[in-house]
């Protein structure tokens, strides 16, 4: 299995659209274009997830810098998220002075 993400997307690109353009490749397991929580907006990027791990290269390889409804795509393997501290940010752990 492989994650793969999925920048520069057009606002109007949707998760079908993202599906796809992956299905060409192989087996789809999901593909989520991400919202912006607020206004339901799209934040122009996406994360598919294929259960090959060399189809989901050779989509990688295919697809980086192609056009999607009308904006060159950048496509890589996703990376893990980095870890912050529990307050979702990163710098370091607040105490309250005394």
């Amino acid at each position: 299995m492989i994650n793969i993400y999925v920048g520069n997307l057009s606002y109007q690109s949707d998760d079908a659209d993202v599906r796809t353009a992956f299905e060409a490749f192989g087996e789809v397991k999901s593909a989520k274009v991400i919202q912006d929580m607020a206004t339901g907006r799209s934040k122009g990027f996406a994360f598919v997830e294929m259960a090959d791990k060399a189809a989901g290269t050779t989509a990688i390889e295919q697809l980086d810098n192609t056009e999607l409804n009308g904006r060159n795509i950048r496509v890589n393997e996703a990376r893990p998220r980095e870890r912050t501290n529990d307050r979702g940010g990163d710098r370091g752990e607040f105490r309250a002075r005394r």
